[in-house]
């Protein structure tokens, strides 16, 4: 398996679905209130929500009134989320290094859904897309793992059960990546996947956000919008212009 997109394989399997499906709805909805209350978003906004995976913040999100986008690489994602879909809810496969073709009053990049890549430039790249497919006056919303955190609070090993299959994980923080490997036995067969994102810490991502023309207007360290804390902070998030 190629590592420079490992993404485009375990993203479509039923086993990330698995692994991650006692992801926090609360903790997600919570967050989207927060920060459709603090931007006061107008019912009229437009959000694309990139990547969507299966839609849960979308589906969310449109469920306060907003219209919405959900655009997602992974096709196994999209069909599942396509069952949402309404007058005002739509999804599509998408891969953030291409530009839209529309363009949107906010767009979300939410969950740790960046630095897959190895090139600084791609992950740029996809600022770029995001910056060229807001509107006039339109704003992203960043949400990403406080690096600094996840370095001292990392646990190398630990194995999960779910659903009868013992997921073995190990973590470790190597060549300016935080990667999870994942192994595991299931329907008679032995599987391996590797999830890699970027060590990418605040001063970094500034440093990409200015470097796109993004103008930052807020960061905040968490899902109740409290101030970022580099040692205490479990999430990077940034709202930028």
């Amino acid at each position: 398996m190629k590592t420079k997109d490992w993404f485009t394989d375990w993203f479509n399997t039923p086993y990330y679905h698995l692994l991650y499906k006692d992801r926090n709805d609360e903790e997600a909805q919570l967050f989207m209130k927060n920060i459709t209350a603090f931007l006061e978003l107008p019912k009229s906004t437009h959000i694309l929500d990139l990547p969507c995976g299966k839609g849960r913040h979308s589906v969310f999100l449109n469920s306060l009134g907003y219209k919405v986008t959900g655009g997602d690489l992974s096709q196994n994602s999209i069909e599942y989320a396509q069952q949402f879909e309404n007058d005002s809810l739509n999804f599509k496969v998408h891969d953030m290094r291409k530009k839209f073709n529309n363009q949107y009053n906010a767009v979300f990049n939410l969950f740790t859904s960046f630095g897959y890549f190895e090139e600084d430039k791609e992950d740029i790249l996809i600022l770029e897309n995001i910056k060229n497919g807001l509107k006039k006056d339109g704003v992203f919303v960043f949400d990403f793992l406080n690096a600094e955190f996840v370095k001292n609070t990392l646990v190398a090993k630990e194995t999960k059960i779910i659903e009868s299959i013992s997921f073995n994980i190990t973590r470790e923080i190597r060549d300016g990546f935080i990667i999870k490997h994942i192994s595991f036995f299931a329907d008679e067969q032995n599987y391996s996947y590797t999830e890699r994102v970027k060590y990418l810490n605040k001063e970094k991502i500034k440093a990409y956000f200015e470097k796109v023309g993004f103008t930052i207007t807020n960061i905040f360290g968490n899902y109740n919008l409290t101030n970022f804390d580099a040692k205490t902070s479990n999430r990077l998030i940034i709202v930028a212009k």
